[in-house]
């Protein structure tokens, strides 16, 4: 089956392949957190099977979804991509390219450039999910989640696909009575990714305790300008030690974390108010709005200005 709709409202794709369902449905344009079902909107879920030595992704995305390997892309909204076979590449802002494994999770912030893709000489078996909503956001902005450590590693997990699968059921009827039920099913697979990322934190090392103990109070402070030889010190630990562990840990120094969360709250506040590019600038810690839109355009892609008038 095939079906597509006018642009803004619904794509719907779904066919089958070797005995196996392959599903996509777009729903184009973000609501409001007021119509929202418990702060949660779902923008778009899929489940694909991409076959070896094809070119990836296929072209019946919606433009605004469509990846582009060259280009990379940002999305308005989370996602969550859950890889059940193959292996792939995966690669965002300020990261060197991953390898992706069958049995990893992909996290997708809003505004985070990023790309990703399989290899050429294997399958690639892949679930989404794109949602937004205010208990998405105060989910995913808590400290174990960070999209500067995007990858979770939690294996074949069987209830995370039975509830995807049921969710896939349930928004393929697209009854206004089943959209509580659709919004109960992605609760409980964030759920799953929560506990998941909970138990991976357990085995952190003392070091890696230190550093995001440390990243609490960047994330508290993220708009002020911060002394991280003075941190450090207040720590007990060496500066050169601190930076050093920080990168080991998240693969990034502790300035261009600083500088990528103020990125990810400017964005924020560019989609969400009507504040002028320089007062976002100004509140983001930015010491002028020429300085944020040089920054912003070196680390996101594409310009501020342009994201504001694509937001209106």
């Amino acid at each position: 089956m095939y079906f597509c709709e006018e642009k803004n409202k619904l794509y719907d794709i779904s066919f089958a392949q070797n005995d196996m369902k392959l599903f996509k449905k777009y729903f184009n344009g973000i609501n409001s957190d007021e119509d929202s079902t418990f702060g949660l909107n779902i923008l778009s879920i899929g489940y694909n099977i991409h076959p070896i030595n094809m070119p990836y992704p296929d072209l019946s995305h919606p433009e605004n979804y469509h990846l582009d390997w060259e280009k990379g892309r940002s999305l308005a909204e989370y996602q969550i991509i859950y890889i059940s076979k193959g292996e792939g590449y995966f690669e965002a802002n300020g990261q060197k390219p991953q390898l992706i494994e069958a049995g990893t999770i992909i996290l997708i912030y809003p505004g985070v450039w990023h790309r990703y893709r399989p290899k050429e000489n294997t399958s690639w078996e892949e679930y989404w999910i794109g949602f937004t909503g205010n208990y998405a956001r105060h989910l995913l902005e808590q400290e174990c989640f960070s999209p500067r450590n995007p990858i979770i590693k939690i294996g074949f997990n069987n209830e995370f696909i039975l509830a995807f699968s049921k969710l896939i059921e349930v928004v393929e009827k697209n009854t206004d009575t089943l959209k509580k039920l659709s919004a109960f099913l992605l609760i409980q697979i964030l759920g799953i990714v929560y506990a998941s990322v909970l138990l991976l934190n357990q085995k952190r090392t003392k070091k890696e305790d230190l550093i995001h103990e440390i990243l609490n109070y960047i994330h508290e402070n993220w708009n002020r300008k911060i002394d991280f030889e003075k941190l450090a010190k207040s720590y007990n630990v060496s500066y050169i030690w601190f930076r050093k562990s920080f990168k080991e840990v998240l693969d990034t120094s502790p300035n261009q974390y600083q500088l990528m969360l103020k990125i990810r709250k400017a964005v924020e506040m560019i989609r969400e108010t009507n504040f002028t590019l320089s007062e976002i600038a100004y509140q983001s810690g930015f010491e002028s709005e020429f300085y944020f839109s040089r920054i912003f355009k070196q680390k996101m892609n594409y310009n501020a200005s342009e994201l504001r008038k694509k937001v209106k």
